[in-house]
């Protein structure tokens, strides 16, 4: 299974809510750590789809110039 970005913001979205139900201050803090790298990790994932996105779009444009 390949990750998405929509798969790691689900991910984010459930520390949050874990965060917020705790009443543990070191679980607290760690489900919050957790969100944030979980956040990271989508924007990182939106940015290669975007390269991805763009890079296509690139050849695509050369195959009509070059007719190939």
């Amino acid at each position: 299974m390949s990750a998405t970005v929509d798969f790691y913001l689900a991910r984010a979205a459930e520390s949050a809510l874990a965060a917020t139900e705790t009443e543990l201050a070191n679980v607290r803090e760690r489900c919050l750590r957790s969100e944030a790298v979980w956040r990271v990790m989508a924007d990182r994932q939106s940015d290669v789809e975007k390269m991805k996105e763009r890079n296509a779009l690139e050849k695509a444009q050369r195959n009509l110039v070059t007719g190939g």
